[in-house]
């Protein structure tokens, strides 16, 4: 028999670990474990399902039995409690041990709640992350006019335009004097702004939540910082986010804020690898350890970590600490690298004109690509992400890096 690889967690590390084993172990037992009642879906979609453009029909990867034809045994509704790597099982809330050969943490991540927040308990209260939330958030604002959210990330972005396009009015209150300020500086979101303004987006800066008001139907209105009260009969939340390593606390598997894993995806447990939001790995740019929420590192994650759970002794080259690749009100935009230069000792060339915005980082010396923020104008941001990455000689094509001309060719 084979071995029996047991995957927990089925979002996008778990499911792309598992397909790359199947794919270089046909005989191998495979099992994902996921706590979702749902099947594995495509996370980045559901805001779409918040305001009806899509079903969740629409978003499972697995259609046409994908799963069962390629022998991938996928068990929704099944959190994990426990594990111990001594005897090699895992343990279900419901009492179920299951042995495993080789173990991947595809765990993910949840939302932080910030406890200076009083009020997160009450009904109407949410967080997107999972399909189960943007259904249950789809069904509340049947019967709401006003949504606050809390903190101008992406999602919660992404969300707020799913909103306003049912014709709800949606307030965004954000900490920091900008939105989007894990991705760019203030003035750098200039042309995001003005297009989340003239969407008609309610932005309040530099300020924060302290309660939610409740009354009969739960929620009714959110004090601010500021003295404010928005009344309002729904609240969403989007303050981060804490990698699920709960059940794993208690075991000899190191933890430090995520799981530490080495250069191939491993952990310090001989047979066990982590990979996704709940994976500690470097950033490549800046040499620090990292955690990142992002569907596209957690896929790249998840092949690596099937490769080596195959055998296939490959290195994982590391993860932005910030890089992200998406649009908001119509407005495409490309961040990754060392993005917050203030105070920095680098060197910076930004170019404005018209509807697009490039800042292009180098290192003190101007010999190293080390960041990038494009909106508007995206073309060419996976070359630049590729130099980045790779830690490219940029001395043959640097003028190309900052005119926007930079092409294939100069990497023959």
């Amino acid at each position: 028999m084979g071995n029996h690889y047991v995957i927990v967690g089925g979002s996008a590390a778990g499911m792309a670990a598992a397909h790359t084993l199947r794919k270089k172990d046909k005989a191998g037992i495979i099992t994902v474990l996921s706590d979702e009642k749902s099947p594995p879906y495509f996370r980045p979609m559901i805001p779409y399902i918040i305001n009806g453009k899509k079903k969740a029909s629409h978003i499972t990867l697995s259609g046409n039995g994908m799963f069962t034809e390629q022998g991938i045994d996928v068990r929704t509704d099944t959190a994990v409690s426990a594990l111990d790597t001594a005897p090699k099982t895992v343990t279900t809330k419901s009492g179920e041990a299951i042995p495993y050969d080789r173990l991947l943490f595809a765990t993910g991540s949840r939302p932080y709640m910030p406890e200076t927040i009083k009020g997160l308990d009450t009904k109407g209260v949410f967080s997107l992350k999972t399909l189960a939330d943007a259904m249950a958030m789809a069904r509340r604002l049947q019967d709401t006019n006003h949504v606050v959210m809390l903190g101008g990330g992406i999602l919660n972005l992404k969300a707020a335009f799913a909103m306003l396009e049912k014709g709800i009015r949606v307030t965004l209150v954000v900490y920091s004097p900008e939105v989007l300020s894990q991705l760019m500086e203030p003035e750098d979101a200039f042309l995001i702004r003005k297009a989340l303004d003239n969407a008609g987006l309610e932005i309040m800066t530099r300020c924060s939540a302290t309660d939610v008001v409740t009354d009969a139907g739960g929620v009714c209105a959110v004090a601010l910082s500021n003295g404010k009260e928005l009344p309002c009969q729904m609240v969403c939340v989007g303050k981060g986010v804490i990698p699920n390593t709960d059940f794993i606390q208690k075991s000899n598997i190191k933890i430090n804020k995520g799981i530490l894993v080495d250069k191939h995806t491993a952990c310090n447990v001989k047979d066990t690898f982590a990979a996704g939001d709940v994976a500690v790995t470097h950033d490549p740019v800046t040499g620090e350890k990292v955690t990142t929420a992002l569907w596209t590192n957690a896929v790249e994650m998840g092949i690596c970590a099937g490769l080596n759970m195959a055998g296939i002794k490959t290195r994982y080259t590391g993860t932005f600490g910030i890089m992200n690749a998406t649009q908001v009100a119509a407005e495409p935009f490309v961040s990754m690298g060392v993005v917050h230069t203030r105070n920095k000792d680098v060197e910076v060339y930004i170019e404005k004109s018209g509807h697009t915005f490039r800042k292009i980082v180098f290192n003190k010396k101007g010999t190293r690509l080390i960041g990038a923020v494009f909106i508007g104008d995206i073309t060419n941001a996976g070359m630049y992400r590729y130099v980045i990455r790779e830690k490219k000689p940029i001395d043959r094509f640097k003028s190309h890096l900052i005119s926007h001309t930079l092409h294939y060719g100069h990497f023959m």
